[in-house]
């Protein structure tokens, strides 16, 4: 794997790095090609359950796209794979978990949008600040349904910067946790949900963004489709034989 990026599979999750903290982890080619490369690898392994994105350092999750490359490029309209997007360009069925542990800016705030769950250094800040820079963010198109709208609307046409705790308070944020606890908050996070069935998680997963898809009633029926295959799985009957005999359930996903 490219330096730019790290990989690192440990206690049932892969921990993937963005390695650039002397640019502020800035998504430039390397970085974006290794990205796409560590997601398809974590949702191809079968030991890894969760996966976690963070930024090497302590400034910088992600600063978003790398304005000199850009500028030397001359990009205009970047294609919707141009960042590795997780739920538009990328299939992964895990739960993917930010690690914010500094600023999540433009493009990195797209990454923090993508992911499932965000646990956040008090230290980190979000914002998407193409307004200042004269760039654009279609990428951002969940970001109303993640927040409610005025709160999304105020992000996109100021540019300015959120604490960890204003998001935390408006929902994109699941914790926030003192800068030395991020590696630790997320552990047991991810602990928590390595320990649940993995077919009943993924469906979990699955079902949260099939509801924004849908209407009420089809919702419902969406649900029940995405469900019926874990009702008949043998995790299912594991489940309550283990509650019964009072041990820890085995189990096999599938």
């Amino acid at each position: 794997m490219i330096d730019e990026v790290l990989y690192d599979v440990r206690s049932g999750a892969a921990w993937i790095t963005i390695n650039r903290p002397e640019a502020r982890n800035a998504l430039n080619a390397a970085v974006r090609t290794g990205l796409k490369e560590c997601f398809e690898r974590a949702e191809s392994d079968d030991e890894v359950a969760v996966v976690v994105l963070t930024g090497a350092g302590e400034l910088a999750f992600c600063a978003g796209g790398d304005l000199k490359e850009m500028a030397s490029t001359g990009l205009t309209i970047p294609p919707p794979d141009f960042v590795p997007q997780v739920g538009r360009t990328l299939d992964v069925s895990k739960p993917v978990i930010a690690a914010v542990n500094g600023g999540a800016f433009g493009g990195g705030f797209l990454l923090a949008q993508c992911a499932d769950l965000v646990v956040a250094s008090e230290t980190a800040r979000f914002a998407v600040s193409e307004a200042k820079v004269g760039r654009g963010s279609p990428w951002a198109a969940p970001l109303p349904w993640l927040v409610p709208p005025r709160i999304a609307m105020e992000i996109l046409v100021t540019g300015d910067a959120i604490t960890a705790q204003r998001a935390y308070e408006v929902g994109l944020v699941n914790r926030v946790v003192p800068a030395a606890q991020l590696v630790e908050a997320t552990e047991a996070l991810v602990a928590t949900i390595v320990a649940n069935a993995p077919l009943s998680v993924r469906a979990a997963k699955r079902m949260v963004y099939a509801v924004a898809e849908h209407g009420r009633s089809a919702a419902f029926d969406a649900a029940e489709s995405i469900w019926a295959p874990v009702y008949l799985s043998e995790d299912a009957q594991e489940g309550p034989r283990a509650f019964a005999e009072k041990r820890r359930p085995q189990w096999q996903g599938r």
